[in-house]
């Protein structure tokens, strides 16, 4: 009896349970579970679509990274074919530039030939060739004669005799500097127009960007050497070489003596004769005499030791660096 008793507020208890459990699952409740399903989903593929903008965009900042950091590659790659072009001019070695190819060039073999001869024109051809050779020998013939009548052949004169190899060579005069640029396609490069006493100015490349501001160049009495083999620097013909003392650190214009004029010639006691209209690269003149320019501890630039001269002026100096080569 006790235990039916209180089974009864159990049952009861169960039963609105039951019934709670009811009114939550009408179709209201349902329809508001669905519709949070709904925006959840919603904010599920908004999240999905931001997190692809984001991968898109932080692929693009690394392409353009990558590809700026290509870019600043390229110019300094070209930036040091310009000074290795430039230390082989100025050490002698004979750049060598291949053609351009043009649509004329590529031009297929077959259009450009020759058609082939005819048979009967093939015939006519050798037997003309024939005549040719007959006639030739008895031009050649009548050659002998006339050599054995006129006596024996004329024998070349003596050889020429060797200039020695040292600073009597180089054509290096006073130049001005009437213009100074950038050079379009170096960032290392520049481009003067020198006067060097000659009917117009000499187109000059030189590397000294990183050593001499332009306005220091600017108008500028310095040395030129004229006689180096003019040579292309990326894409501009350089006619001369602005001579410098020069270090691994620093790299500085001679000074000429005071009263210079362009085209006044630098001369050598000791050193006479006339330099040679164009040096040549195979005889490799300037790179025997390259090592005795030399700046002294009083600043005077010397070859073995003589003074750089300019005739009733003085002599040649460079303002700070002592004990350096001259280049």
């Amino acid at each position: 009896m006790t235990f039916s008793r209180m089974s009864f507020p159990l049952i009861a208890s169960c039963r609105l349970f039951v019934r709670s459990v009811l009114r939550m699952t009408s179709p209201e409740v349902v329809q508001r579970l669905e519709q949070r399903a709904r925006q959840a989903d919603e904010a599920i593929n908004i999240l999905k679509t931001q997190i692809q903008m984001l991968k898109q965009h932080a692929v693009t900042a690394e392409e353009q990274r990558l590809k700026k950091e290509n870019d600043q590659l390229r110019l300094q790659v070209d930036d040091l074919k310009a000074k290795l072009t430039l230390a082989e001019i100025q050490n002698g070695v004979q750049q060598v530039y291949l053609p351009v190819r043009t649509a004329a060039t590529e031009a297929p073999a077959a259009q450009t030939a020759d058609p082939a001869p005819k048979p009967a024109e093939a015939k006519s051809g050798q037997k003309q060739a024939q005549k040719g050779g007959k006639a030739d020998k008895a031009a050649g013939k009548g050659e002998k004669k006339g050599e054995k009548k006129g006596g024996e052949k004329k024998k070349g004169g003596p050889p020429q005799e060797e200039k020695p190899v040292d600073v009597s060579r180089l054509d290096m005069r006073i130049g001005r500097i009437l213009s100074v640029k950038k050079h379009p396609d170096a960032d290392t490069l520049y481009v003067e127009e020198i006067d060097v006493g000659e009917a117009a100015p000499r187109t000059v490349v030189s590397g000294l960007v990183k050593h001499v501001s332009m306005e220091e160049m600017q108008d500028r009495i310095v040395i030129a050497m004229c006689n180096l083999k003019p040579a292309k620097m990326r894409g501009i013909t350089s006619q001369a070489m602005v001579m410098c003392a020069s270090s691994p650190e620093k790299v500085e214009l001679l000074d000429p003596p005071a009263g210079s004029q362009p085209g006044d010639r630098i001369t050598f006691e000791g050193y006479p004769g006339e330099p040679d209209p164009v040096l040549q690269p195979k005889k490799k003149v300037w790179e025997s005499v390259q090592p005795d320019l030399q700046v002294t501890s009083d600043k005077v630039a010397t070859y073995k030791g003589v003074p750089f001269t300019v005739a009733g002026k003085g002599v040649c100096t460079s303002k700070t660096m002592t004990n350096v080569g001259i280049k």
